[in-house]
Formats: C-alpha cells, structure tokens, sequence
C-alpha cells in the first residue's frame, strides 16, 4: 500500500514469524534486502519505499488495533523499530477494514492505533461508503500525483515532554537547535548556521560532505541529550534545517533520515517541527511565519508542502492537539515469494523488539 508519500508491505502479525529474527529476517528477503537495488524483492530502492506494517488486533481497551512500523534498510541487513512512520500509519485504518480486524461503517469509520514503536495512540477517519474502504476522492497531498480520498489522522497529547533536553534552545556541537518531540524526536536547525542551503535539492544537499559531516555530529550529541542514548546505528532522531517560507507556508525544511534528504517530510517529523516553530524562543523565531490565527501550519518541503493543526499551550509548552490530512492506496493484495533463506544476509536488529505492554 501506499501511505502518504511512502510504500510498504503491510501483514497481519499472524502471518509473520514470531520470532523477531525470523520475522526480520524474511522481510528482509521479502524486500530484496540488502541490495541497493533491491531488484530481487518489493522495495523500491529508497527508505521511504521500504518499510512494512505490522497490524493485529489490540488488547488495549483504547485501542482497535496495533501497528508496528519496521524500516527496512535497503543496502544493509538491518531492520528496525527505533522509529515510527506517520506516512505508512495512513494506510493502517483502511487495512484493518480490509482485513476484517474493524468493522466498516455506512459511510465513514474512525480506526483506533496503538503504534507499538512509541505507545501513543492515533486516531485515523476514512470514507467507507456502503461498508467498502474507498480510495478514491479529492484531497491532494504533495508528493503524490493525482487525488485520493482524505485520510484524516489525529493524534491525541502525547505522555513525554515536547522539549525532551527541557530547554527551548540548546548548543550541540558548537549550533544552536531546538529538540522538540511531538511523535517524532526531531532536531531544529537554522540552515544558515550550518552555511547549509536551505531550498537546495535532496541530491545536491546529500553531495555537501562537510555538511553530512556536521549533521552527523549534531545528531549523536543530540540524541544523548534527549534521552536517546547512543543514536550510532538509529534513524532517530530526525534533524529538519529550518529556512525562511518561499511558497506561502510557514518554513521551508529539508529533513535528513538520517543521512538521506527526505524527498518530501515525514508526517510525524512534520508535526514536531509545526509544535517547535510555535514554541517561543525556539530557533524558528526569525525564520518562520506562523499565520495570525488558526492552528493550522504549512510547512514546505522539497516536493510540496504538508499542513498540520497545531493547538499547542505556550505556557506549559504543551500540545493538546495534532492532526493532518493524509491519503492512501491499496496497490496490490496477494502472495508475496520470498527468495530462498539460503541466499541471504542474516538480519541484524536495532532497537530490540517491543513488548506491546512496556509503551
């Protein structure tokens, strides 16, 4: 399926080995993983086409069901569940429907996801007329071509602290930032202090050696500092350069995950960085334009840009509410076939498995 502007491989956790090395271990063969191709499986050769869900029926009162998000590494025998994934969060709900997990409304229904990465709990509406999820509709996002029908995701207050280091502003690595966390642990940096080019293009911006040099050594002091520990071999967290709008949004951003350049944002990333920009004292002071009124804010990226409804509380700072717009596609249902066990890498983990009780 296609969630917002990524693609995946969605199962049933029931169909998935139990076993989290076994479990990982096929899927890295279900992708054609590690080959930077990935020409002998479903991935399509960028992180953001190789990435599975993993749905079954929760246990929890609040919730429908559970979704695990694994990213699948493209030329290494790496999978992980260190992060979440907003953009594949959007086809959960209609997969559920479609599986037979949730039962169908008459006209729309309302999926409640437990994501296991992190624990929160998301809240995805989408329209079913006659009891049928319906893909089609009117609502474009950037990064997609064509229109889809809307997927709406809301996302409740979330339980850890939005600034996790406490502070509005820190200096890591010689740059002033703001760490802020609203789903997704996401690094703020004026572009300019990094020298960076703020509107250049994902592939000439991967190119900046000595701007990959600087990044890197931001995100592992930065991630020590939110509570991350050691973020060596981790996605996370994301670092987005901040620069001033030039299409009518609130900021352009490039994100990097963690050394490619997000050829759009992740839906996650993007409401933590709308939550930063509004706290005040943040390095997004100067750079962004927030609207007058409203909680909703634009924020550009390289193929568009993706709105997100902020209702935030400067005084705590804390955000009562998020929600953005998605859509999503089923592409194909059948049988995948693995390639034979016997020509594959063995997996590696980062993160370890998640106990579904322990977030």
């Amino acid at each position: 399926m296609r969630g917002g502007t990524s693609k995946g491989a969605y199962f049933l956790a029931g169909d998935l080995p139990a076993d989290p090395g076994a479990r990982d271990g096929l899927l890295l063969r279900i992708m054609g993983s590690p080959d930077p191709r990935q020409i002998d499986g479903l991935g399509g050769a960028h992180p953001l086409t190789s990435k599975v869900a993993v749905v079954a029926r929760s246990a929890d009162p609040e919730a429908d069901v559970d979704y695990l998000f694994l990213q699948v590494a493209v030329d290494a025998p790496e999978v992980t569940d260190r992060q979440n994934c907003g953009n594949i969060l959007a086809g959960v709900g209609p997969f559920a429907v479609e599986r037979g997990l949730v039962p169908a409304g008459d006209t729309e229904t309302s999926v409640r996801i437990r994501m296991r990465n992190t624990g929160e709990l998301a809240v995805a509406t989408f329209p079913t007329p006659g009891g049928r999820v319906d893909y089609t509709g009117g609502a474009a996002i950037s990064g997609v071509p064509g229109t889809a029908a809307a997927v709406v995701i809301e996302f409740p207050q979330g339980a850890g602290p939005l600034l996790p280091t406490g502070n509005v502003r820190d200096t890591v690595a010689g740059t002033e930032v703001t760490c802020v966390d609203n789903g997704m642990p996401v690094v703020l940096i004026p572009a300019a202090a990094l020298g960076a080019d703020g509107y250049g293009t994902p592939a000439d911006l991967e190119q900046d050696t000595a701007l990959a040099g600087r990044l890197r050594e931001i995100r592992l002091a930065a991630g020590r500092l939110m509570g991350l520990g050691d973020v060596e071999n981790s996605t996370v967290p994301k670092l987005t350069l901040l620069a001033p709008p030039r299409d009518g949004g609130a900021v352009a951003t490039r994100t990097f995950i963690p050394v490619r350049c997000h050829t759009s944002i992740g839906v996650l990333g993007a409401a933590s960085v709308a939550a930063g920009l509004r706290v005040t004292g943040g390095v997004g002071e100067g750079i962004a334009r927030l609207p007058d009124s409203g909680d909703r804010v634009r924020v550009e990226h390289p193929t568009g840009f993706l709105e997100v409804d902020v209702d935030l509380d400067p005084s705590s700072p804390v955000v009562r509410r998020t929600a953005v717009v998605r859509t999503a596609r089923k592409i194909f249902d059948g049988t995948v076939f693995p390639r034979p066990a016997a020509t594959a890498a063995p997996a590696t983990r980062s993160g370890g498995d998640l106990d579904p009780a322990a977030r």
